[in-house]
């Protein structure tokens, strides 16, 4: 058994080891010749979140869906190369509004050069994403652009919170939709579409992109609270810091009002007070870890990656498709 991309996803087909080794390979070369300049300064900060690793999954969604038509076709590394760099230049925004220090194990590129530079080097690497994608043609721009649209969109949304009477999960879910699940989904879809799969295969693997998408986040939710920064590359507790509503403090606070235990009560008015003190936020981080939301949140991962699962069953048995479902388990690993 073999080990290949992110999670340790194992892949037990040679064959299929080779292709996705190769084809992430040339996408790690892709991103470097793809955030160069003349500017060596921006070399170095678009370079910043490319040197320091990464789990590229995307990039492995797009190789393992491309396994269904060619993979040797000419779109499918730079489609690859172009999910990332979008992903990578959200990062660097991500980092400034939410002031995060740290990044894959790394000082975050607002910490090291500062805000301004920090999103003048996303848009940098959205910028190069756009060169790229122009020579994939008009449909591949189309699909960018209407993904970038509900990024942004769930980005918003997330930011204004929901309405009057919506019921914040509901609203919360429809965020990550845009947010994570929106690239996701197109990694699934580029990979089928660039390949020359079938139209029912590509959007077979788009709707698979999407839920796996939302199980990925939610994980991403359990991990800011249940890792340590060496598990997860960044700071536990900066999204509960930054007031971010992940899952595990809306299933809290929806216990709180329905209950109104004392308990409970209590840690939601730590979360709302200042949790830049760090004695403070590891008593918060102690009690949501032993708390039956975090568990809660964790049972919402393993549904999505379950539907995610489900949306596979119209695609042949092959080894891509077992690692398509591998990945779905991988996904609900990274939860506990």
């Amino acid at each position: 058994m073999t080990v290949v991309g992110p999670f340790g996803l194992s892949v037990r087909d040679q064959a299929l080891e080779a292709d996705v080794q190769a084809g992430l390979a040339a996408v790690e070369e892709g991103l470097l010749e793809a955030t160069k300049s003349g500017v060596p300064f921006i070399t170095e900060a678009a370079q910043h979140l490319v040197r320091a690793g990464g789990k590229r999954f995307r990039p492995l969604l797009v190789m393992l869906a491309a396994q269904f038509g060619d993979p040797y076709a000419p779109g499918v590394v730079p489609s690859a190369v172009v999910v990332e760099l979008t992903h990578l230049a959200t990062l660097y925004h991500d980092d400034v509004m939410d002031e995060a220090d740290m990044r894959r194990g790394a000082p975050s590129a607002n910490a090291r050069w500062g805000n301004s530079l920090a999103v003048l080097t996303g848009d940098f690497l959205f910028s190069r994403a756009s060169w790229i994608l122009a020579d994939l043609g008009p449909e591949a721009v189309r699909i960018q652009a209407e993904a970038f649209e509900r990024l942004v969109t769930g980005q918003i949304l997330e930011t204004a919170g929901p309405l009057d009477g919506r019921d914040p999960i509901e609203h919360y879910l429809d965020v990550i939709g845009g947010k994570t699940g929106s690239l996701i989904a197109v990694s699934g879809r580029y990979g089928a579409m660039m390949s020359g799969a079938d139209e029912r295969v590509v959007e077979t693997l788009t709707h698979y992109g999407e839920r796996l998408g939302a199980a990925f986040q939610l994980a991403d939710d359990v991990l800011d609270i249940a890792s340590d920064s060496h598990e997860s590359g960044k700071t536990p507790g900066t999204d509960l810091r930054e007031g971010i509503p992940t899952l595990p403090v809306l299933h809290l606070r929806a216990r709180a009002e329905a209950t109104g235990d004392p308990d409970d009560l209590e840690l939601c008015a730590l979360l709302d007070g200042d949790l830049a003190d760090d004695g403070r936020l590891a008593e918060v981080l102690r009690r949501l870890r032993a708390h039956p939301a975090l568990e809660q949140a964790r049972r919402d991962t393993v549904r999505y990656a379950e539907e995610a699962r489900a949306t596979l069953a119209p695609l042949p048995e092959c080894p891509a498709r077992a690692a398509l479902e591998e990945l779905c388990d991988a996904v609900v690993h990274r939860a506990g």
